[in-house]
């Protein structure tokens, strides 16, 4: 009986659909490729998908496939392939009772041949046994998953295995294309340099004619002849493109896309042919100040997780959503936070023009055993994506400290309230995930790709004058410190501000869905260990920034939460900016969305519902700002010194410009002062250094606007003096 009919795809048919799956036991393990075992009796199952959607294996680590099909409509003269997407994360296959190998990487492609397997007609059985364990020790963890088995911003119980990508048969001729790699290693307005590689699985000894087409608006060829042994040929080759449209960020030009297709041909017919789409950009970041064709940027981001918690369930045009909204938020960088998406997210990239800094799936500590799986599935990650002109740099390892916490304890576990990770000795002893594990993974991304910059690890502060540390994450006004005291941090150790990547705080969502859960309508008892142990809210820092006794209800009490967020982010983007280039070279934000309902540090929920916090983001991202050095949340009775800055990210000059500034303060009379000038393009102008007074304790506050042709900024502030 034929399970399910075969779905026509541009390399060969789809086995997508309902498939035979039961928990992998010992008994049938053994025999889940015995094509003479009655399955009728197994559940069905949705490929792709992840096997916790089905009730029965909602608590499995591992899980037994069979899906039966023929192959009726395709040539049996040709080499006949089974490629398996995205398996998370290790597997053991079988087709028609014969063992083909085993699968490990949950972001990694597969592919085997089945050409004799499939030469006679008639059904076939395609039997899979894919595992994903929970990690025993998340201290040292084995499985190569990053932020969907260990985050603070995603449910970790929820076991992500499954078959959550495609799974095909495709078919070529006696020779096929696998692994192709296209890297640009330089690009201008005369000229663009294309590295090709690929792996040649061929039949025969012979020689093969190699045609590689670039094009986009021209049309670029290249021909060449090579020998080919019987077996796996790896080859080389490099093509110019001449007088290239490059490829920009969308802040800074456009984002012209060329197709590069490599095609094999055996006796004068083609044998196999392959697709990349690419763009021809440099990218350079030198002291963590990135140029893109030569033109510096500021870059200003957010991080992004998975868009859901269930990968296989992800849309290309929920991919498109999240991007498009970082880049209505005046956002031109996406870190790709503690996973590997689906190839859709890459792609919708390109188009829209977002940069994308990449990490790599390793996310606190790991066990030894996994250096080599590592650097494995690093060479894949570059085979796979390494084409995309959006990713301009790799990241090995997301912090990697021993971290073990249950659902809304923070990672951070020092007690230095002020500075927080800079005073704790987690972050300065060795390591053999930090000094090991993360520079034979960054070896790896930089041997496969030298074209992009590669970092060992993210959030590592430097520490002793030989170890100058990577980008930052900086929770000042959340897990430790006032926001202010990110300006001492500059003044005192301007590396720690060069890049960073994180910083925000907690907000609950307003969602109905959390309240009832959490029994708002007995505020404000409300059941708090849902709110830790479900929705991962960290409570100790939540009743430290906004107490639940101190609110009027639930709502009031979640807008409080929302209000902190909002000026945690907004007085963070504005030290960052107005250190743009001295030291800064840019930020991410954390986070952009959430994946699920969940209490977490983004700025829109599950539904894409805005928090107060996403507003601010907005305002302090605009091309052009007003700042005033009001970031503390007092000032005593007195005077108090205030810089004033206008930060500009546009291209072009401004002027003549009117900044126009106004201080209302209890027991004062109000001031006004106003100033015209030009600003320059790409800039940070401090305008002037005010004297503030306050004679009485009450609330103070101070108003910025500059118009000019084209221009009109507005910003404000309230302070608390006392």
């Amino acid at each position: 009986m034929i399970v399910s009919g075969l779905q026509d795809t541009e390399r060969g048919v789809s086995l997508s659909g309902r498939w035979k799956a039961r928990q992998a036991e010992e008994g049938e393990r053994h025999r889940v490729g015995d094509v003479n075992l009655d399955d009728s009796d197994w559940v069905e199952i949705e490929v792709p998908g992840l096997w916790r959607n089905v009730e029965e294996f909602r608590d499995a680590d591992g899980i037994l496939y069979r899906h039966r099909f023929d192959l009726n409509g395709l040539e049996n003269r040709r080499r006949r392939w089974l490629a398996i997407d995205g398996l998370c994360y290790q597997g053991d296959v079988w087709f028609d009772g014969a063992y083909l190998g085993d699968t490990e990487g949950y972001f990694v492609e597969h592919c085997f041949e089945i050409t004799e397997a499939t030469s006679l007609s008639g059904e076939h059985l395609l039997a899979i046994e894919a595992t994903c364990e929970e990690p025993t020790d998340r201290t040292a963890k084995r499985n190569i998953t990053g932020v969907l088995q260990h985050s603070d911003s995603l449910d970790q119980r929820l076991n992500p295995g499954g078959l959550w990508r495609d799974v095909r048969v495709e078919e070529t001729g006696p020779i096929r294309v696998d692994d192709l790699r296209v890297l640009v290693l330089e690009a201008d307005n005369d000229r663009a340099i294309i590295r090709l590689g690929a792996t040649l699985d061929s039949a025969v000894t012979t020689t093969a004619d190699i045609g590689t087409l670039i094009s986009c608006s021209e049309i670029t060829e290249h021909q060449q002849q090579i020998v080919v042994a019987r077996g796996r040929n790896e080859i080389e080759w490099h093509v110019a493109v001449e007088k290239p449209e490059l490829w920009w960020p969308f802040a800074l030009g456009d984002q012209p896309l060329y197709d590069v297709q490599v095609e094999v041909k055996f006796e004068g017919e083609r044998s196999d042919v392959r697709l990349r789409r690419t763009g021809f950009r440099t990218f350079e970041l030198r002291n963590w100040i990135a140029s893109v064709n030569g033109e510096r940027i500021f870059l200003k981001g957010t991080n992004l997780g998975p868009c859901a918690n269930d990968l296989s369930s992800v849309s290309r045009a929920d991919y498109r959503r999240d991007l498009t909204l970082a880049k209505n938020a005046g956002l031109d960088l996406v870190r790709v936070h503690g996973h590997i998406a689906h190839p859709h997210l890459y792609e919708e990239a390109d188009k829209l023009g977002i940069l994308l800094f990449q990490d790599f799936p390793l996310q606190w500590g790991h066990a030894r055993t996994i250096k080599m799986q590592a650097i494995r599935q690093a060479t894949a990650a570059v085979t796979q994506l390494g084409h995309h002109p959006s990713l301009v740099l790799w990241s090995a390892h997301n912090e990697p400290f021993r971290y073990d916490h249950a659902p809304g304890v923070r990672a951070d576990t020092s007690n230095n309230k002020k500075y927080g990770p800079f005073a704790s000795h987690i972050q300065q002893i060795p390591s053999w995930n930090r000094t090991m594990l993360d520079r034979s993974v960054k070896r790896s991304f930089e041997k496969a790709d030298p074209t992009r910059p590669v970092i060992a690890h993210s959030g590592v502060p430097p520490h002793v004058p030989q170890l100058d540390g990577t980008d930052s994450h900086l929770w000042f006004g959340w897990r430790h410190g006032e926001i202010s005291n990110l300006q001492v941090l500059a003044s005192r150790l301007p590396r720690m501000l060069r890049f960073v990547s994180e910083f925000g705080a907690q907000a609950v969502p307003t969602d109905d869905a959390v309240a009832k859960a959490c029994q708002s309508d007995k505020f404000p008892d409300v059941a708090t260990s849902v709110l830790s142990e479900q929705f991962g809210a960290q409570l100790d820092l939540l009743e430290r920034h906004s107490p639940l006794h101190g609110s009027e209800n639930w709502a009031d009490w979640v807008l409080r939460t929302q209000e902190r967020q909002a000026e945690v982010i907004r007085h963070t983007v504005e030290i960052l900016r107005t250190l743009k280039y001295r030291p800064s070279g840019g930020f991410c934000q954390f986070l952009l969305a959430d994946a699920m309902p969940y209490v977490s540090c983004a700025v829109l929920d599950h539904r894409r519902q805005p928090k107060k916090a996403w507003d601010a983001l907005t305002a302090a991202n605009r091309p052009v700002i007003a700042v005033a050095d009001l970031h503390s949340e007092t000032m005593p009775v007195g005077e108090k010194t205030c810089a004033v800055h206008v930060v500009s990210d546009l291209r072009d000059h401004i002027g003549p410009a009117t900044l126009t500034i106004e201080w209302c303060a209890p027991g004062s009379k109000p001031q006004r002062w106003t100033y015209s000038g030009h600003f320059e393009p790409d800039s940070v102008t401090k305008v002037t250094e005010l004297i503030l007074m306050a004679d009485q304790i009450g609330y103070a506050s101070l108003s910025l606007e500059l118009r000019g042709t084209g221009v009109h900024a507005i910003n404000s502030y309230e302070i608390k003096v006392c």
